[in-house]
């Protein structure tokens, strides 16, 4: 009897090795495909960073490229901007080079006059088609945004009083940007 429970236990154990030996192959095999599968993981990513690197290069590349195309534009547009208004003023150049001839050879201080004023309406004309408006200052109440006051005259009037009275320079609005103040006289 001893005898059979000696084989039975022996059967047993080895039964129990049996299974201890599949269970070890099983997860030595499941150890292997977790590492694959790590494998291949680490794989995936370096191949989306790659994939990013190359994404984050190209941006890289485009911005600098439009920073050069618009600092390029912007230069142009610097150094030829005034080409359209230095083209305005030609005509005005040779009317005044005209003038100045005339001037030589006629003694008529009338015509010379009146060519001279063209002239200036010319040169209002186009200077107002530029975006350029000469102050109205004649009556208007003095306002320190747009005019400076170089004389304070005493006056009877209450309804003139803090309105200008005379204009010593005019003032210019460059597309309703003040470019240049109007020196005006108030009455005080």
């Amino acid at each position: 009897m001893q005898e059979e429970k000696t084989i039975i236990e022996e059967q047993e154990l080895q039964t129990q090795t049996a299974d201890a030996t599949d269970t070890t192959l099983e997860e030595t095999a499941a150890e292997n495909t977790k590492t694959l599968t790590l494998e291949e993981q680490l794989a995936e990513a370096q191949s989306e960073i790659e994939e990013l690197k190359d994404k984050y290069l190209r941006q890289v590349a485009e911005f600098d490229n439009f920073r050069k195309r618009t600092l390029k534009e912007k230069t142009d547009l610097i150094l030829n901007g005034g080409e359209k208004v230095i083209t305005a003023f030609l005509p005005i150049l040779d009317d005044l080079e005209r003038a100045q001839q005339n001037m030589q050879k006629s003694d008529d201080i009338v015509a010379l006059r009146e060519g001279v004023d063209l002239i200036l309406d010319k040169l209002s004309k186009v200077l107002a088609s530029q975006g350029l408006q000469k102050m109205e200052t004649e009556g208007v109440l003095f306002d320190t945004d747009f005019h400076e006051a170089i004389a304070l005259i005493p006056i009877d009037d209450e309804a003139q009083k803090g309105h200008i009275i005379d204009c010593v320079q005019a003032g210019y609005l460059f597309n309703e940007k003040v470019v240049r103040h109007a020196k005006v006289a108030v009455g005080q």
